[in-house]
């Protein structure tokens, strides 16, 4: 009873790319073209060998019964053809492109990607606009079939239609037949005779068209839209790709985004934080009257609900939150002067005691902001 595992000098736990090294090896030592007729013999031992162990069903047989087990199969060299010792040489690549029959014409276009810019106001609400775009459409002239009208493709007369080619070559394993893409058709198993006038058998032209893209409320910069079919048309009219919207949103004057909330700063006299006032402020939906409490503080926040950036694809929106920066005059005139040391002097505060407290990280956040603009 022949052993398997030792014909090829693997061990019975050997895996499958040990068993493929280890043919290779022996097949291009004991092949008769190399060592000659004697070796014939040999080689078909190591072939059969291979055939089995290479199988993982036939291996799994082997191993419970050995060659009884494999059902009669068990002649030197079995049914494991020079094709089979081609492929584990130069890879399955070559049989795969011949099954695989001739390459259609029609291929998936390119996605393509395109910056749109908004203002804030559109980001914040959503917005439709129309966008230019440079792409490849299908041809109207020939639809996509790549000939002038009234015409259609020939079946190529070099691989007659099979879109590749054999070739028989010579190698230290005797003849070996090759298959690759035909040269005359590119694989197609068609030529084209009479290409169309307009896309010269392209199957598609390049246009300027412009497409409407409906931006939803919420986006910012980097979000993506996706817009499906609205890329290249392939060539030879296949079907077209993706096309992309990548948002950018442009800085605004006044208003800074943080998520979904608007900040922004509001500078009001100390008379006014003192006794309190009415603001009338712009945002986004237009004036809106901000009360002022007596006694407001420098960088106070005021929180208007509701009147931030949308939420993206979920309903409400964020809020606005107006950070109070109190202006102290620095130039008085005489009039002002006696009035504020009038009021000290009431307050008792012609010469006011400092008490020092700890400080906060808060107190530092604010001052970042103050000095970074925010």
């Amino acid at each position: 009873m022949n052993d398997y595992y030792e014909i090829l000098g693997v061990s019975r736990q050997a895996s499958q790319d040990e068993i493929k090294k280890a043919y290779r090896k022996l097949a291009r030592k004991l092949h008769p073209d190399v060592a000659g007729a004697d070796s014939d013999e040999a080689f078909k031992e190591v072939s059969r060998a291979y055939e089995v162990l290479s199988n993982p069903e036939k291996r799994q047989m082997y191993d419970l019964g050995g060659e009884s087990a494999l059902g009669g199969g068990g002649g030197a060299g079995g049914n494991f053809g020079f094709s089979d010792i081609f492929e584990t040489f130069f890879g399955a690549a070559a049989g795969a492109q011949a099954s695989r029959g001739p390459v259609p014409r029609g291929r998936r276009g390119q996605d393509a990607l395109i910056p749109l810019v908004l203002e804030l106001h559109e980001a914040a609400f959503g917005v439709e606009r129309e966008i230019q775009v440079d792409t490849a459409v299908l041809c109207g002239t020939c639809h996509g079939e790549c000939t002038r009208p009234g015409t259609s493709p020939r079946t190529c007369e070099v691989c007659g239609g099979r879109g590749s080619v054999q070739r028989v070559a010579r190698s230290f394993l005797g003849q070996v037949m090759t298959t690759s893409p035909c040269s005359a058709c590119g694989g197609h198993g068609t030529t084209i005779p009479d290409p169309c006038p307009e896309c010269s058998g392209e199957g598609r032209v390049r246009t300027r068209r412009s497409i409407p893209v409906n931006v939803p409320a919420g986006v910012d910069s980097g979000t993506r839209i996706k817009l499906p079919g609205a890329g290249e048309v392939g060539p030879g009219g296949g079907p077209a790709g993706d096309l992309y919207v990548e948002i950018r949103v442009a800085e605004h004057p006044v208003f800074a985004r943080r998520g979904d909330d608007l900040h922004a700063r509001v500078e009001i006299p100390m008379t006014a934080a003192a006794l309190g006032t009415v603001l009338d402020l712009e945002t986004l939906d237009g004036a809106r009257e901000v009360t002022l409490a007596p006694g407001t503080q420098p960088e106070q926040v005021i929180t208007l609900r509701g009147l931030g950036v949308g939420h993206l694809h979920s309903p409400g929106r964020g809020d606005l939150l107006v950070h109070v920066d109190v202006e102290v005059p620095t130039r008085l005139d005489d009039r002002q002067r006696e009035l504020l040391t009038e009021l000290a002097e009431l307050r008792g505060e012609e010469r006011p005691t400092p008490q020092l407290t700890p400080t906060s990280s808060g107190m530092f956040s604010r001052l970042r902001d103050k000095f970074a603009g925010r």
